[in-house]
């Protein structure tokens, strides 16, 4: 009639093989109530895990503290823009003394480096924005400062750029005096810094009157 006819095991072995099919079927129940057991021991041994997920204890945040500048702002300085103008970074110290300047020369001369004089009034001494704006190739006005007499090749006698330095502020006492130093190995200069201030400029401040 089409129907297929129902699977029976047998209860019991006999010669036709029955017993190999129960033997199959006993095993599969016993790996199916064993994996049953499995899952509710994981089961049991997750319950926990998920509790404690669900509910953190408790714990003390750390809060940061308040960020204030109030007491430290009273503290602070304001560099001043006014009067305060700089060259190289030795101008930023107190003018260098005669014995200070001395110590530079000396260093110059021992390593060798070319020194060279340069002077330009004070209303020449800066570059201003006029001038930065039409800087190009070719146009030096107020770039550089006029050089007193020729570099110094092959000086090896401090004493002879101190004599040049008392020459130069004799001759230009109201202009700025910057003693310069050239490597000739490596062609660049390699020093520099005011060695004479005019004495009645007003372009720059003592140290304690530069922050307010």
């Amino acid at each position: 009639n089409g129907k297929a006819a129902p699977l029976h095991l047998c209860q019991r072995p006999h010669a036709h093989g029955c017993s190999s099919v129960y033997t199959l079927v006993a095993q599969q129940t016993h790996k199916a109530a064993a994996m049953a057991q499995v899952m509710v021991q994981s089961s049991a041994a997750l319950a926990p895990t998920r509790v404690s997920l669900q509910k953190p204890a408790s714990r003390t945040v750390a809060v940061a503290p308040r960020v204030c500048n109030g007491k430290a702002a009273r503290q602070m300085m304001v560099w001043s823009p006014v009067g305060n103008k700089f060259f190289e970074t030795f101008s930023y110290l107190p003018p260098l003394s005669e014995n200070e300047i001395a110590k530079q020369v000396d260093y110059i001369v021992n390593n060798g480096f070319i020194p060279s004089l340069e002077f330009a009034e004070a209303e020449q001494a800066y570059a201003g924005t006029e001038i930065t704006r039409l800087s190009q190739p070719g146009y030096y006005d107020n770039r550089y400062w006029t050089m007193w007499k020729l570099p110094m090749f092959g000086c090896s006698d401090p004493s002879q750029v101190l004599n040049e330095i008392t020459q130069c502020t004799k001759a230009f006492p109201n202009a700025y005096i910057r003693l310069v130093a050239f490597d000739n190995v490596r062609q660049v200069q390699c020093a520099g810094f005011l060695v004479h201030r005019p004495a009645g400029v007003k372009d720059f401040l003592p140290t304690d009157k530069r922050s307010v």
